[in-house]
């Protein structure tokens, strides 16, 4: 009996390395590459100082500083994945949290939050709704009225 089991097993290993073909394969290896494109992480993202700035509208309010290498991203098609969070009854940011957990709840800080601008209208969407984005990259260290982070030209590339 134990080597009835070797057998089986045996053939289970060999069918399933048979059953991918050369042509399977490359199929295969076309779902899992890589975008093409820059991705940037919340890690990435989180990698953040700031520092107190006089403002004439505000007072003094806290000023984002971005990582170089954030910056590098700057200007440059990228993607990220997250979480849909609705702003207003038009527009949404992607978050690193649900929005049970974001920003505005006081669970993250601002740099856990990517604003939105999408190519063409803006899509249908759903609070919480898992995408990825791909979109050009901005960030910003001094207009407090804006997102430290923003994708211009949005467009959901997984997750719809």
């Amino acid at each position: 009996m134990h080597n009835s089991l070797k057998i089986t097993l045996g053939l289970v290993v060999a069918f399933f390395f048979l059953s991918f073909s050369s042509s399977d394969k490359s199929q295969l290896d076309k779902n899992f590459l890589p975008l093409k494109g820059d991705t940037l992480t919340w890690k990435q993202l989180g990698e953040i100082k700031y520092t107190m700035k006089k403002h004439p509208k505000y007072g003094e309010v806290q000023f984002p500083i971005v990582n170089d290498k954030v910056k590098l991203k700057g200007k440059k098609k990228i993607y990220i994945s997250g979480f849909i969070v609705p702003i207003d009854n038009k527009s949404y940011a992607l978050s690193k949290n649900v929005f049970a957990a974001c920003f505005f709840c006081g669970k993250s800080g601002p740099e856990s939050i990517v604003g939105l601008n999408f190519k063409g209208g803006t899509p249908k969407l759903k609070t919480d709704q898992y995408v990825t984005i791909e979109g050009t990259f901005r960030y910003n260290e001094d207009d407090a009225d804006d997102w430290i982070y923003n994708l211009d030209n949005a467009v959901i590339v997984k997750g719809n």
